[in-house]
């Protein structure tokens, strides 16, 4: 535009998209899902981005959780407090295996806020690096985490209403009655509220599940919601903000530091 005429819009093209209004800003390409092992779950248009999932075309159906609570506890607890201008770019050349593509760590600083980006980085950076020793180890300690949130979390007997409840407590957008009652049929119910939850956090552009439940907890006091499973939920949280997640932080994130600033020496000198 100018100060004569208005902007002039148009769409934009078959294969990229922009939720935000902006005079200035690019369209972005959408998400290569199959480079990333996963497959289109809904087709992205001209204001959204493909939605990636699990790929099973080749297996049979099953519940499929793409980062669980303690994983993305563990990446989100990475986040510094005071984030550098050039933080993401020195974390992933600290991170050993295949190093994240420039394109893709563009691509995350284009679609997601300072705070996000940490956690998208490291998600993407395990999916490539599975197959590696260190990644493995962490995956382990990881389950281990895991299997402590199920001891709280994992107790079955909750029916569609109570997991209607749930999901309707969370703040954003909800999680639907047709994703529910497919969870409920592709899941066992030790994992049904833990899909549910990781639904919710994709529907909502990858926000902060914990911070999502715990708000959802202040609302479910209104309801006719089991007092048991409550009390889990708040067990749940207290544990993923406990020592646990700052043991599992030190093994993976002060050793790779310690690297880079060793690397850094060797290249001053």
């Amino acid at each position: 535009g100018t100060p004569e005429s208005d902007t002039v819009c148009k769409r934009c093209p078959e294969g990229f998209f922009s939720n935000e209004t902006s005079s200035k800003a690019a369209c972005l390409k959408h998400t290569n899902c199959s480079a990333l092992g996963f497959k289109i779950a809904l087709k992205g248009n001209a204001v959204r981005d493909n939605i990636c999932q699990e790929n099973t075309d080749t297996a049979p159906q099953k519940c499929g959780i793409d980062v669980t609570l303690c994983e993305e506890a563990l990446f989100r607890f990475a986040v510094p407090s005071q984030l550098t201008p050039n933080w993401l770019n020195i974390l992933a050349d600290s991170l050993p295996g295949t190093k994240v593509s420039t394109e893709n760590i563009e691509r995350i600083k284009q679609r997601h806020s300072s705070q996000e980006q940490t956690f998208q980085l490291l998600k993407l950076w395990k999916q490539q690096n599975k197959e590696q020793d260190m990644v493995k180890k962490i995956i382990q300690d990881i389950d281990l985490c895991e299997n402590s949130v199920l001891k709280n979390i994992g107790h079955p007997n909750l029916t569609f209403e109570h997991l209607n409840t749930l999901m309707a407590s969370l703040p954003g957008k909800k999680v639907g009655k047709e994703d529910i009652e497919r969870t409920m049929k592709l899941c066992q119910p030790t994992e049904q509220v833990l899909k549910l939850l990781n639904l919710w956090r994709i529907k909502n552009g990858d926000q902060d599940t914990i911070k999502g439940l715990m708000y959802g907890l202040k609302h479910l006091k209104t309801y006719h919601f089991p007092k048991r499973t409550i009390q889990s939920l708040k067990k749940v949280i207290k544990f993923l903000h406990r020592f646990t997640m700052y043991r599992l932080y030190q093994k993976l994130f002060l050793e790779m530091i310690e690297n880079q600033v060793k690397s850094v020496k060797v290249r001053c000198v």
